[in-house]
């Protein structure tokens, strides 16, 4: 500790290389309310998987597939007649899990239609008999918010899995169109049927400026490939359910063509939270 008389000496004897180090030492005397160092929390990566399955909106149990059998008309107890779509319901069972711990997420594996004979892929055969199931043709993850949602493996999944009058999801892949021109795949109105238009009735027109922007942009709407594209239905109302025959009979229609696998789940936006919403309530 400095004293007034010895800074005083130092000042009068020593060089004004040593004057320095004296104000500097002095400048270093810290206050006893000041606070010296603060340890920060480290940032968060948004993008990471954990943080995205934060914000993901999830259902609490999976959902099933099932198979479009058509369509017919289905009166109600009032006598309104109502457009409904069959779905059938062909052993559906839980042969799988995956986990937060090893994969990021927590995702039931279901199966659906056994396929007994000539299995393509025989690496997958322990999966089935680990589960104690048969080979399924068809199959895929069913995501939930954790692992208490994780159903045991080999449970079967029936159609009185839903119930009468709730509303569910219908995920599918729509009815493949071919090559289509802009007419039948936007909308397009086309051209004048007569005066003075030769051979391009039907065509899309000017697709891009002379000189600016001189090119045609991306995302243009032109002809192409129409259909066999991913689709969802949402908040369809489940009609009629047999669990033991299979079949599941929703109101209106759902993509896809007869005889196409379907995803059918809870409606995520009625009963669909993320893991921040669960943790603000």
């Amino acid at each position: 500790m400095f004293s007034l008389r010895s800074i005083n000496n130092q000042m009068i004897t020593n060089s004004p290389a040593s004057l320095n180090i004296i104000r500097r030492n002095l400048a270093q005397i810290t206050s006893i309310h000041a606070i010296p160092t603060l340890k920060t929390q480290p940032t968060t990566k948004q993008h990471s998987i954990e943080e995205g399955n934060k914000r993901k909106q999830l259902l609490e149990r999976p959902g099933l597939f099932a198979i479009k059998q058509g369509m017919i008309t289905w009166f109600t107890s009032k006598g309104e007649q109502l457009p409904a779509t069959v779905l059938e319901i062909n052993s559906c069972e839980v042969i799988n899990h995956k986990t937060e711990i090893e994969h990021g997420y927590d995702a039931n594996i279901i199966g659906t239609i056994d396929k007994l004979k000539n299995y393509p892929r025989l690496h997958e055969l322990k999966m089935f008999e680990e589960a104690g199931v048969s080979p399924k043709y068809k199959f895929g993850e069913f995501r939930v918010r954790d692992s208490s949602n994780l159903l045991p493996l080999g449970t079967e999944l029936k159609a009185d899995y839903f119930a009468v009058g709730q509303l569910v999801d219908i995920k599918g892949i729509t009815k493949g169109k071919g090559f289509a021109g802009v007419m039948k795949r936007w909308n397009f109105k086309g051209g004048r049927a007569t005066h003075g238009v030769s051979k391009a009735h039907r065509t899309p027109g000017a697709m891009g400026g002379n000189q600016n922007p001189g090119r045609v942009l991306p995302g243009k709407k032109m002809p192409g490939r129409m259909g066999t594209s991913n689709m969802t239905d949402f908040n369809k109302e489940v009609l009629h359910v047999d669990g033991n025959a299979g079949i599941l009979i929703l109101k209106g229609c759902i993509p896809g063509p007869n005889k196409g696998i379907v995803r059918v789940s809870d409606a995520l936006k009625l009963y669909g939270k993320s893991l921040n919403q669960l943790a603000r309530e």
